[in-house]
């Protein structure tokens, strides 16, 4: 029998490990015919009596893979957040997680040689396999749908409709009766932040009205409303709330901050701290709560939705010794993500990283992470002053809020540090003005600044009912004018399907707008050019604005041009205005 060499190895490792004999290798390699090795496998295991696992960690020993048992792995809604669902199921593969800039699958066959290199083409970093049986990992492909999901608000409503009745008297509840675990207002809590948790929501909106209350979750940056429950529930709603948070229950006027460490309050595992904020509203109090997950890891730079040209840009600018690295948007627009990313690919034992952060929202191993106190008078700008004279290398400091922050970052990257940070502007030209009303000199900014990033996140098309059609009239018209492409470009199903919640969209990825420094944009700053002329500048040095990078989404089929459009308007007469002045400015310059 004609047996590749490396079958002969899984043999030897069976005889050696004492499952096969001599005797039974000579009889399977005496054949005449070619044998594969799912063949050889199914004669060791019906011929020979051989059990799988042992098979698998002769087939690791013989590749030289590290063996995994599945059967020990957890799913959870983020395991195929990187690799998709369709791609594993077709390749029988399963992401367990990442370490540094790798990421770490299973694979259950080590014959396909070509799965590697695919991949890492898909992700655009480093893969690491490890050898799984074909049966575990196809059964956690299968149960990746079955995720532990809440149980609904069904019961509980049932139970608020017999304790709250809209025309009876108010119910006098103790704070014995809010900490009670059966109580229905305490299940109703706890229903609301997992239901939250589960669709992968950031934020919940409990929202008085005078006739009834509504609770709303944002997901993928669109609010959806969840359910609808009386006034006086609401009320006790919010006493919940607050003692989770250990804030007065008693003060009602006033606006409170707090936070929930939610795994305390539950047996599910679910480990997600929530930034709790209460205010007085005309029709009583209203809550808004933004989930931290706590398990959610970062994600590698490739992933975020970097354009080729950007991400090799942007891995060159933060590798720099020193300088001032911002990145801008509104809130919940990824900054907090990019940035920790970004000191997760930086990240070396011989460099020193400290961060200034509130709240701290990822924990990565190498860095020296310290949690704002404003009560107390631990500040942004008192914390870059303590990390200066405590000999780092590279400083985040998790937002740019006034004059006095402002000036110590940039002293900080004047003076040999490599400095992160975020800041509230729309684009990224209006950073350099944002900077400069802070006090800032013109100077000062352009010899600290190495780069400004603004971004946005937009809603991902439902990989399962999206559709792909030409793009016609005013959305062929856009594109050619934004990047000069025209053809065919993805569209939501309308109703969505059940993958997406009937809505066509799931996920959402990132558009940047980089804009590094350049010789002619430091004369541009220096000489306190506005905002206009500095987006001209910026774009004559091949920076790709929001909205064109927002098109090369659509271009690629990542999101339609309705959500593009939604997110960032277009700027074709910017763009237009650019081309027009370019020689004129270009001769002002000279």
């Amino acid at each position: 029998m004609a047996i590749p060499r490396v079958l002969r190895s899984v043999l030897h490792e069976l005889v050696i490990d004492k499952f096969l004999d001599q005797e039974a290798v000579t009889e399977i390699t005496s054949g005449e015919e070619d044998i594969s090795g799912d063949e050889l496998e199914a004669v060791l295991l019906e011929k020979y009596g051989v059990d799988p696992f042992s098979i698998l960690l002769a087939k690791a020993s013989a590749f030289d893979i590290e063996p995994f048992n599945a059967k020990k792995f957890q799913v959870n809604d983020r395991t195929f957040e990187r690799l998709d669902k369709d791609f594993c199921n077709e390749n029988n593969v399963l992401p367990i997680g990442t370490f540094g800039t790798h990421i770490v699958v299973v694979i259950t066959d080590p014959f396909n040689t070509s799965l590697l290199d695919s991949i890492q083409d898909k992700i655009k970093c480093p893969a690491y396999r490890m050898l799984g049986l074909a049966s575990d990992v196809e059964q956690f492909l299968v149960k990746e749908d079955e995720i532990l999901r809440p149980e609904g608000f069904g019961d509980v409503m049932e139970s608020l409709n017999i304790d709250f009745d809209n025309d009876g008297e108010d119910l006098e509840l103790t704070e014995e009766d809010l900490e009670n675990d059966n109580s229905p207002i305490v299940q109703l809590a706890s229903r609301i932040i997992e239901d939250a948790y589960f669709s992968g929501g950031s934020d919940i909106h409990v929202e008085p009205f005078e006739n009834e209350s509504r609770v709303r979750v944002r997901v993928d940056g669109v609010c959806q409303e969840k359910l609808r429950i009386p006034p006086k529930a609401c009320a006790t709603l919010m006493a919940r709330l607050k003692i989770m948070a250990n804030l007065d229950i008693a003060e009602k006027r006033l606006p409170q901050d707090g936070r929930i460490i939610y795994k305390q309050f539950n047996r599910k595992g679910i480990d997600v701290d929530l930034r709790i904020s209460t205010a007085p509203l005309n029709h009583g109090e209203g809550a808004v709560m933004r989930l931290l997950d706590k398990q959610k890891s970062t994600l590698p730079l490739p992933a975020l939705g970097f354009s080729e040209e950007n991400l090799e840009m942007y891995r060159g600018l933060i590798v720099r010794p020193y300088g001032m690295v911002l990145h801008c948007g509104p809130t919940g627009s990824g900054k907090s993500m990019t940035l920790y990313s970004a000191l997760n690919e930086i990240n070396d034992p011989a460099k020193c990283i400290r961060t200034a952060e509130d709240p701290i929202e990822y924990t990565l191993d190498g860095l020296l992470q310290m949690q704002m106190h404003r009560q107390i008078g631990l500040t942004f700008a008192k914390a870059l002053r303590s990390f200066l004279r405590q000999d780092p290398d590279i400083i985040l400091v998790g937002e740019i809020r006034d004059q006095e922050t402002a000036q110590i970052a940039v002293e900080a990257a004047l003076t040999g540090h490599m400095l992160f940070s975020t800041l509230h502007t729309n684009d990224a030209p209006s950073t350099i003005s944002r900077l400069t009303e802070m006090g800032i000199e013109p100077f000062m900014i352009s010899a600290s600044l190495v780069c400004v990033c603004a971004q946005r996140l937009m809603r991902r098309i439902c990989k399962t009912c999206g559709m792909i059609n030409d793009a016609e009239g005013r959305e062929e018209a856009i594109l050619k004018r934004a990047i000069d492409w025209s053809g065919a470009i993805a569209h939501a199903k309308e109703g969505g399907c059940p993958a997406c919640g009937g809505i066509g969209y799931k996920g959402r990825v990132g558009i940047h707008e980089l804009m590094p420094t350049s010789e002619e944009l430091i004369r541009g700053i220096n000489a306190e050019y506005d905002t206009a002329k500095i987006k001209r500048i910026a774009v004559r040095n091949n920076m790709r604005t929001l909205h064109q990078d927002s098109m090369l989404k659509v271009k690629e089929g990542t999101t339609t041009i309705e959500e593009a459009i939604a997110g960032v308007p277009p700027d074709m007469e910017d763009l237009a205005k650019i081309k027009a002045a370019e020689t004129l400015e270009l001769a002002l310059l000279d």
